[in-house]
């Protein structure tokens, strides 16, 4: 069966809370994403380690009941972090990172390296029958192969898509909108 891959950039994910701490306006819109209610927003921040920093991450809306920094292996290399590989509000283990917005800055355990995953509705997790919680998928073209470890991602108003950080999709030659094979 195919699936369309949506690639991950860095972002960072906030709480109103958090966000109220980095900005004086209000977060808006810049671009609608695939998946239901989610966005692209307009703010952007710097994070940083002790001794690196990365200008210019997006905020992704709306405000979530976490924070949380979504970095990929090679940000982190950059970073000098070992973040470890884990699903969207699973902070445990998280690496201690600084987020600079234009009125200050919040140092939180929120650094993680999003894994793999495939968003799912139940009813279409039933139709395609996805019963199982992880699968594989087979890459064709110039770098093809296959990628182990994609988790299922249920939630009641999810686009189905497979999500890849850009780490994954830059070693297969993989671009926004792609389709790959769930095997």
């Amino acid at each position: 069966m195919k699936i369309s891959v949506g690639i991950s950039m860095r972002h960072v994910h906030l709480t109103e809370e958090d966000y109220k701490l980095l900005f004086d306006e209000p977060l808006t819109e810049k671009s609608p994403l695939n998946q239901y209610g989610q966005f692209a927003a307009n703010q952007q921040v710097t994070i940083k380690s002790d001794d690196r920093e990365i200008k210019n991450v997006r905020i992704i809306g709306p405000f979530r009941s976490y924070t949380q920094v979504e970095i990929s292996r090679t940000d982190a290399y950059y970073l000098k972090l070992n973040p470890p590989v884990r699903s969207a509000g699973n902070l445990i283990g998280a690496e201690k990172i600084t987020i600079i917005g234009p009125k200050g800055e919040i140092t939180r355990e929120s650094a993680i390296v999003s894994d793999r995953h495939i968003h799912i509705t139940k009813e279409d997790r039933e139709k395609y029958n996805l019963l199982k919680d992880e699968y594989e998928i087979k890459v064709t073209g110039e770098k093809s192969g296959i990628l182990g470890n994609i988790k299922i991602k249920e939630a009641p108003s999810s686009y189905f898509e497979l999500h890849l950080d850009s780490d994954d999709a830059n070693a297969f030659g993989i671009k926004q909108d792609d389709e790959v094979e769930i095997i």
